[in-house]
């Protein structure tokens, strides 16, 4: 089979297109002929050797797919490696049924960008069960409407996705982007305050537009010395998700700045969480149900043919995506 092979560590010219032997299902696993595959700055981290857990090079490339099961079932699902292919190996239980009339790209272009959004709102204790309250009933997302979230590259595909959760939600949304045009867009979705950080310093414009308040929480991506000026953007008890480092630097941030305010920094990391079977079916469980309304849909900025999968690549690397970046396979 074709495949997108990772050849060597290094930028996105260590891409090729191979043939490669079909892979072999193990237990809980199943075989999917993939269409198309989701791209993620995880995967420009496996470039470089900077994904946790994953193996050496030569390694066929992707965590992110559509496709169908021996049944003709039309799924879509998210593994650690080898989905840019035309076959994959994948674990059941991270299979969903793709929305009836949803393309094989749009099916793609959902399972990390929509579960990584669920689970910021969700760390937030805006949505679902809250992870630091106890199971009484009490807290269940009860304070989302009117909360007030920042949302770290907002026209990206997370930040989409977190957008439409949002707007579901009732919450108040701040998002910072390099484009006024992307901007544009992703007001038209349903962002009330947009923030293009090369024109305005997004903390101080934060502190004009809540009037010195701040905001609940923080959807941060970036790392670096971003990690302490989210915290400085926050209000009383409110938290910063971290769950990713666009800028290829770890966060750097004092502790003792989380003191005064009582504020407080979340990690997400969806390798780990889509470990517990039961926290994913929970989050699909309303995932699916906004899904079927039709209140949520993927955003895809661009859909380019495996063999480009180097431009795809640079496409996120340059910060020039909106929304999703797609590969096409078959």
């Amino acid at each position: 089979m074709k495949a997108v092979v990772i050849t060597r560590l290094g930028g996105p010219e260590v891409l090729e297109i191979r043939d490669v032997p079909e892979p072999a299902h193990g237990p809980g696993e199943e075989l999917i002929r993939v269409q198309a595959g989701g791209l993620n700055f995880a995967d420009t981290m496996t470039t470089h050797g900077g994904y946790p857990g994953t193996p050496k090079p030569p390694l066929v490339a992707g965590r992110e797919f559509c496709g169908t099961r021996a049944n003709g079932e039309r799924v879509m699902g998210y593994a650690q490696w080898g989905a840019f292919a035309e076959v994959v190996a994948a674990r059941s239980a991270l299979l969903w049924l793709v929305p009836e009339g949803w393309s094989a790209e749009e099916g793609a272009a959902f399972p990390v960008n929509f579960f990584t959004a669920y689970f910021a709102y969700w760390k937030a204790g805006l949505v679902g069960q809250s992870p630091t309250l106890p199971k009484t009933g009490e807290g269940w997302g009860t304070q989302a409407r009117g909360s007030r979230v920042l949302i770290h590259a907002v026209a990206g595909g997370v930040g989409t996705a977190a957008v439409q959760i949002g707007k579901i939600l009732g919450v108040e949304m701040y998002g910072t982007s390099s484009d006024d045009a992307k901007l544009d867009r992703v007001k038209r979705m349903g962002l009330q305050h947009a923030i293009n950080y090369k024109k305005q310093d997004y903390e101080q414009a934060i502190k004009d537009l809540t009037e010195g308040e701040g905001v609940d929480a923080v959807f941060e991506m970036l790392g670096g010395e971003h990690a302490a000026k989210s915290i400085r953007c926050v209000r009383d008890f409110g938290r910063v998700i971290c769950y990713g480092t666009a800028t290829g630097q770890r966060a750097q941030f004092d502790p003792g700045i989380l003191y005064a305010k009582g504020a407080s920094v979340h990690g997400l990391w969806l390798t780990y969480l889509s470990a517990n079977r039961d926290l994913m079916q929970q989050a699909w469980a309303q995932l699916s149900a906004w899904a079927e309304e039709g209140r949520l849909q993927p955003v895809i900025g661009d859909v380019l043919p495996m063999e480009r999968a180097g431009d795809a690549y640079r496409l996120l690397l340059e910060r020039k995506n909106f929304g999703k970046v797609v590969l096409k396979i078959v």
